[in-house]
């Protein structure tokens, strides 16, 4: 199990937070063997389409440069330009389709693995991997031993492979003395080829297998203690002993608007013990009853505390009570989809009240 330099064991999960960070720093899981992989992948599957065409353009460009067909005398300055020239492009035609599509290669693989990511911070120089003793300990730890084994036994497989691919093609190459030269650059090439085809498939394998010891490896490496999970949210939440006095505050200053708007509601409005709404109409000034106060649970209980202590009359309607508790703040209109029922209740206060309503 890995430990912290505290001694603490890193049994919690990486939070998002560390990952953002760790990502903007540069240390992200990446495996170069699978960049270089899918690169020789690419790069013989380019030479397979696009090989014999380089080869043309190669083949006429040397006969032309041999021939002098560019350049009457190669020792005059304006002839070796256009020598020099006619070169150029015709090594341009033969392999910038190659080198083009083994950059894209390149960026994919890379991209595949990390994603998008620009940060200079990996290029800061820090002094304290100058110290020679760090440096040493790292050439001895279990990680360093860890890639070294990994390091031999990809190479013992690629060689065996290689091998058996030979061997397998032995017969073909102790025939190849009595081929031509022509024949036996072309099946040489194609020899060189398919051991080139088996290997690159292989390598792919096993950068494969490199990549997710890699995505292993930095998630144990980005594992937090339990310390450590604590404060990261204390610093994202905040201290606890000030959220909780910001939430006695805040519970005072709703107490104290809840006791000066109940005494001038017209109705309270309950569930009837979870959600107390106090509503308020003055034909002259308002369109619509208002919502003067709301609350639930103990917040609702003391709503009808007050409305009881200075004489609002509590009418239970669980529907609308919890409808206008979800959908209506306070200082806000009653909208009119309750309307009706809003009026109904009002309609009886102002009766049982001898209160006349408003037009």
């Amino acid at each position: 199990m890995a430990e912290s330099s505290s001694g603490q064991e890193r049994t919690e999960s990486a939070s998002p937070r560390r990952r953002q960070e760790a990502r903007s720093e540069g240390n992200v899981a990446k495996s170069q063997d699978l960049t270089a992989a899918v690169s020789l992948a690419v790069a013989l599957l380019l030479l397979y389409v696009f090989g014999q065409k380089a080869y043309v353009a190669l083949h006429a460009s040397m006969r032309a440069l041999l021939s002098n067909d560019f350049a009457g005398n190669p020792t005059r300055v304006d002839d070796l330009r256009t020598l020099w020239s006619y070169a150029a492009y015709a090594a341009g035609v033969a392999l910038v389709p190659l080198m083009a599509g083994l950059v894209v290669a390149i960026v994919a693989a890379s991209l595949l693995q990390v994603g998008f990511l620009l940060t200079g911070k990996p290029l800061v120089p820090k002094f304290s991997k100058l110290n020679p003793l760090t440096g040493a300990k790292q050439l001895v730890n279990l990680r360093a031993g860890m890639r070294f084994v990994q390091s031999m036994a990809k190479l013992i497989v690629v060689i065996g492979v290689g091998y058996a691919v030979i061997y397998m093609e032995l017969p073909e190459i102790l025939a190849m003395t009595r081929l031509s030269a022509a024949e036996v650059f072309a099946l040489g090439a194609w020899v060189v080829f398919k051991l080139a085809a088996v290997l690159a498939a292989l390598l792919i394998v096993l950068a494969i297998a490199d990549y997710a010891y890699q995505k292993w490896q930095q998630e144990q490496d980005l594992k937090m203690t339990k310390e450590e999970v604590r404060k990261e949210l204390k610093d994202m939440e905040g201290d606890p002993l000030m959220k909780q006095r910001r939430a006695r505050v805040a519970r005072q200053l709703a107490m104290q608007r809840v006791a000066a708007a109940v005494p001038q509601a017209d109705v309270i409005v309950t569930n009837p013990t979870h959600y107390a709404v106090a509503l308020k109409y003055d034909g002259e000034s308002m369109r619509a009853p208002k919502v003067v106060a709301k609350g639930a649970d103990f917040l609702a209980l003391r709503i009808r505390q007050l409305a009881a202590l200075h004489g609002v009359p509590l009418i239970e309607r669980k529907p609308l009570a919890r409808a206008l508790y979800a959908g209506v703040e306070v200082g806000q209109e009653v909208p009119p989809e309750h309307y009706a029922a809003v009026a109904e209740i009002l309609a009886y206060v102002y009766r049982v009240s001898g209160k006349r309503s408003a037009a």
